[in-house]
């Protein structure tokens, strides 16, 4: 498979921590910062940069501890992945690629699963720096009750003894063959050019996935949906919700929740609308680029 538009790769160090950055299209057009999801980088946004009709800068970091970015807490620096990091890293890259944000001029941002709820808040905390925020397929997490604490931080320090691992593969068409399992719709030659990009050959001869195991630690704080809603309520730009029809992810983080009772949190927002794309999974962006592209432009012009 042969990219359409290939990025520029750049390295950004900020707080000690040195994040990869690909970035695509001319530096002079408007910016959207793309943020991927949990176990997943930057490039999972290829097939959306291909199918953006105008000129744009798209500029996608790999989180920390995924793709080339620095894996500090492989390195020892702590016990797990606080999410408040993620951030911090946005507002590093903003006053980087973006100054001006800082000054009245407001910056897109597009986040997919973990990275649409980095967004969301980040479009809370910081309100006058976005200027409209695309949420692919983000829900937050099903709301915590306050008893489970005590077996969350036992969780936490269980982990911590006992730190989580990940498979390797023989080859790179292995790799492919384990996204195609997590996303059936994906094609082989999508499978594979996000392979190369998702997993590296280690010293034993064997690929391993471009993720810090530590990311599979549970943190000891429980998911508080009153402190979410307190910051989405902030948000001054206007927010689209993407979601793929009769979403499975939305309905196992709602579990036992109605749809529309769980989805009485987006309330919160000022300015929220949604679209619904059909033939998709989670991995919309992947399953219908066309679509996805089509609607962050409409919505960023």
């Amino acid at each position: 498979m042969i990219s359409l538009k290939p990025p520029v790769s750049e390295f950004v160090a900020t707080r000690g921590t040195r994040l990869h950055v690909r970035r695509w299209g001319p530096p002079d057009a408007p910016m959207l910062f793309m943020l991927h999801g949990w176990m997943d980088i930057s490039a999972s946004f290829q097939f959306v940069v291909d199918a953006l009709a105008g000129d744009w800068q798209v500029i996608a970091p790999d989180a920390r501890g995924f793709g080339l970015s620095d894996w500090p807490v492989a390195e020892g620096k702590s016990g797990h992945y606080w999410f408040q990091d993620y951030l911090a890293d946005l507002d590093a890259l903003l006053d980087h690629y973006a100054p001006a944000s800082l000054r009245g001029e407001p910056v897109n941002l597009v986040g997919h699963s973990m990275g649409a709820n980095v967004v969301c808040l980040y479009a809370g905390v910081r309100p006058e720096r976005v200027r409209r925020v695309v949420d692919l397929e983000g829900f937050g997490m099903a709301k915590a009750k306050a008893e489970r604490s005590p077996a969350r931080i036992a969780q936490w320090l269980d982990d911590l003894r006992a730190p989580p691992s990940l498979s390797t593969y023989a080859t790179l068409d292995d790799v492919a063959q384990r996204l195609i399992r997590t996303n059936p719709r994906l094609p082989m030659a999508k499978a594979r050019f996000l392979a190369q990009h998702w997993a590296k050959l280690d010293d034993t001869g064997r690929y391993h996935l471009l993720a810090d195991p530590a990311h599979k630690m549970r943190g000891p704080l429980l998911y508080r949906l009153d402190e979410v809603m307190a910051v989405w309520a902030k948000v001054q730009a206007k927010v689209l919700h993407v979601e793929a029809l009769a979403s499975p992810t939305l309905a196992m983080i709602a579990a036992n929740v109605p749809i529309d009772e769980f989805k009485q949190r987006f309330k919160a927002f000022a300015d929220w609308r949604e679209e619904i794309v059909d033939h998709a999974g989670h991995m919309l962006h992947h399953d219908q680029p066309e679509r996805v592209a089509a609607l962050i432009e409409a919505f960023c012009a």
